[in-house]
């Protein structure tokens, strides 16, 4: 077991400098956050399908995550920054989170209809967001500048571990002989998906537990805790402090916006459509009741386990070449790598060569996930770091929330209803994603 004991070698204005196992253990949650993730990216679409619903309906059954982040984390995160309880200023929002999550994963294999998935998928992924940003904070508050990309990155290696266990867990148990690939429930979802979800319940408290009964949060001192105090409370107070960060916010996170643009509107089309393309590229069937389409469902499990093996596996190294070339450079290398090997995946036709573009996919993934946090760290004020994690995330799920709205018709009328074409359209979109980070130069934060 990883004991979280801080090296306390030097304090800087951002925080005291922590041991490799100190930073391991801080961002363990971040494990059981991901595995929730990787449940939602590869059996959505499928549980939708299996409950009766149409191609051109997902992008807005998948409304639940741009919406709610959209809404909750850049107030969670401005509550977040005046937070000054016994428990800790970003821990008690972990613990929510994560209880509200284990509760909705538990619950969602047992959906009767579309309508009732989607409205347990509102509620886990409003567990989510409040789960995410305090938790990015935490770990902007309690590292040094010289240890964010670190930090970060190392949420990137257990992003990549949580959604490659998440997305193998089925095939795991069939491959022990546990479940069998066609055992359904009456609502005519697999067993094997519900087993996956009651795994996901237990992993997603039991991670964030760790983290929080290992690490102890970066104490406010007694100047920041009368400031916190004195300042306004209230709905109105804190819709006023966003409101104040976005006029003030730094050029870094303004172009980061532009960048997640493209790349987050073509992730949420892969997440969409990849099991779709597998059961047409693979398989050739678009018929969700077919063996084919089963079988494309736990290929898209291997697939996205395997571009999440990739992630854990390059998210230390990237945190070193970010610190020789550059976080910038590591950023639009990886989203130009992703974005070409996202365009090749269609044309691949037998399982066996889909490694290869998983391979850039996932250090383009790892970059997604940790690099532009790092980029934004130093440029932010430290006592706004909460609202700011959450309004960069506000660019995450906008992207989202514009492609439930758009895609439907770019897919029904440019796509030609084509889910190969979406993946194409997707990897081009993370590839001019891309480009526009040559467009972002280097901040420092306004202390």
């Amino acid at each position: 077991m990883i004991v979280a004991t801080e090296k306390k070698e030097k304090s800087i204005s951002s925080g005291i400098k922590l041991n490799f196992g100190s930073i391991i253990a801080m961002n363990f949650g971040f494990f059981g956050i991901q595995y929730s993730f990787g449940l939602q990216q590869t059996n959505m679409t499928p549980i939708y399908s299996y409950l009766g619903a149409n191609a051109d309906q997902i992008p807005l059954l998948n409304l639940a995550g741009p919406m709610t982040g959209l809404l909750v984390q850049p107030i969670i995160g401005a509550m977040s920054d005046k937070t000054t309880s016994r428990f800790g200023r970003r821990r008690p929002y972990f613990l929510i989170g994560a209880i509200m999550c284990s509760i909705c994963l538990f619950i969602m294999p047992y959906s009767n209809s579309v309508w009732m998935a989607a409205s347990v998928l509102w509620i886990l992924d409003a567990g989510n967001n409040i789960t995410m940003e305090p938790y990015r904070a935490f770990v902007s508050d309690k590292l040094p500048a010289e240890q964010h990309a670190l930090g970060f990155l190392t949420q990137s290696f257990f992003t990549g571990l949580g959604i490659t266990l998440a997305n193998l867990t089925p095939g795991i148990l069939i491959a022990l002989g546990i479940l069998g690939i066609n055992a359904r429930s009456a609502n005519h979802i697999p067993y094997t998906t519900y087993a996956a979800f009651f795994i996901g319940g237990v992993v997603s408290i039991g991670s964030i537990m760790f983290s929080c009964l290992t690490t102890k949060e970066a104490p406010l001192s007694p100047a920041e805790i009368q400031r916190i105090r004195q300042h306004p409370t209230g709905l109105g107070s804190i819709f006023k402090d966003i409101f104040a960060a976005f006029k003030v916010m730094p050029t870094t996170m303004r172009k980061l916006g532009v960048v997640y643009l493209f790349n987050w509107y073509g992730m949420f089309i892969y997440w969409q459509f990849i099991t779709l393309c597998l059961a047409k590229t693979i398989y050739n069937t678009t018929n969700p009741a077919s063996d084919g389409f089963a079988s494309a469902q736990l290929l898209t499990g291997t697939v996205n386990g395997g571009y999440n093996i990739v992630t854990f596996l390059v998210a230390f190294p990237l945190a070193f070449f970010a610190r020789k070339i550059t976080s910038r450079k590591v950023h639009f290398l990886s989203l130009l790598l992703g974005g070409i090997s996202l365009m090749a995946l269609p044309i691949i036709h037998h399982a066996a060569f889909l490694f290869i573009p998983m391979i850039g996919l996932g250090i383009a993934w790892a970059s997604m996930m940790g690099t532009p946090y790092a980029m934004l760290a130093g440029s932010i004020p430290k006592e706004k770091t909460g609202i700011f994690m959450g309004i960069l995330n506000m660019f995450i799920v906008l992207p989202m929330l514009l492609e439930t709205v758009s895609f439907k018709y770019i897919y029904r009328y440019l796509l030609q209803h084509k889910p190969e074409n979406a993946i194409l359209f997707a990897g081009a979109l993370i590839t001019i994603g891309g480009i526009m980070v040559l467009s972002i130069k280097k901040t420092t934060r306004k202390l």
